[in-house]
């Protein structure tokens, strides 16, 4: 297993990196202050590799330039972690050579185990701590968007036989997703390959398209999904266009956009609607999204469109719209 970013590897561990593992984790500056002391020789390196950072989801962190270890950074699953007991959660952990230290390496790193955590294995909650004193990893905590949990005084740290205040911190999918939501501003026809994955007809889209507010989930410059919503008057807001990329769907992102909407609504409108065409595969979604149907449009859908729409093998001809209290 391999992961990449603009400029670094993760990879696996490998004995023949016990020589840079040394070389980084010697440093009293290191590892004292992430609770655990600093390496003595190359054979505690490389037995540190082989009996430590065999996780399923531990990784080196090198730099594209050379494949070097330089760091780890590591998922701890449920069984390997304290912070949690659930399956669907776990807790990272990472540390860094010191002549790297400053050049956002390792958040660079934390914002690619993220996404594979919640993208990749199906995380729904990612925990994070750092000691008392250890400002850099705070730092880096809080610049990736992780939410503080509790403190707790009297933290055992057995690798250096002391007690310790430790901090910590964790970030929830949702969280992770709502922070990759952006409202768009100016060419929102950029995005018209997603557009046309949830209405056919680019003459539809242009009727709603300039006068909604377009939202788009993008993670690492990659856009996942968009949403583009109407104000119709009399206290309600409507969902016009939502879409998910066919490789990032049943992820729950679409569902996402939908909390993300509701939230950003609430308070201003009473009522949040969407339309959709008579499709039971896409009515059965939005009511598992608290959506109710309220009312039908018949034969919208064969009256607009210039040419058949089909959905699961059903050809659509009435246009269904649903309703949730905001």
């Amino acid at each position: 297993m391999m992961l990449e970013t603009e400029r670094l590897i993760l990879r696996r561990w490998e004995d023949i990196d016990a020589e840079s593992l040394y070389e980084y984790a010697k440093d009293p500056d290191v590892g004292p202050i992430a609770g655990w002391p600093a390496h003595q020789s190359v054979e505690e390196s490389r037995d540190v590799i082989r009996n430590v950072f065999n996780g399923r989801e531990a990784y080196a962190v090198c730099l594209k330039t050379d494949n070097k270890a330089i760091g780890t950074i590591e998922l701890k699953l449920n069984g390997h972690t304290d912070m949690t007991e659930r399956d669907d959660e776990c807790e990272l952990g990472y540390w860094l050579g010191k002549p790297f230290w400053g050049q956002g390496i390792i958040p660079e790193a934390v914002k690619e185990m993220l996404r594979h955590a919640f993208e990749d294995i199906g995380m729904a909650k990612v925990w994070c701590g750092y000691y008392d004193g250890n400002t850099k990893s705070k730092r880096v905590q809080e610049k990736c968007g992780f939410r503080y949990q509790w403190t707790t005084e009297g933290v055992d740290v057995p690798l250096m036989h002391e007690k310790r205040t430790g901090y910590v911190n964790a970030m929830t999918k949702e969280q992770w997703i709502f922070d990759g939501i952006r409202e768009v501003h100016g060419d929102k026809k950029r995005y018209l390959s997603l557009l046309l994955l949830a209405d056919e007809q680019e003459s539809m889209i242009d009727r709603y398209l300039e006068r909604g507010a377009m939202y788009v989930l993008e993670y690492g410059g990659v856009t996942r999904g968009e949403c583009v919503v109407t104000d119709e008057g009399d206290g309600v807001v409507e969902i016009k266009s939502l879409a998910v990329a066919p490789e990032f769907q049943r992820k729950g992102y679409g569902k996402s956009l939908i909390e993300y909407v509701v939230r950003q609504y609430r308070g201003r409108y009473e009522i949040l609607q969407v339309g959709t065409g008579d499709s039971p595969i896409t009515v059965s979604y939005y009511e598992s999204c608290g959506f109710v149907q309220h009312h039908i449009d018949k034969n919208f859908i064969v009256d607009n469109y210039d040419r058949p729409i089909f959905e699961g093998g059903k050809q659509l001809t009435d246009m269904v719209f649903l309703r949730r209290k905001l």
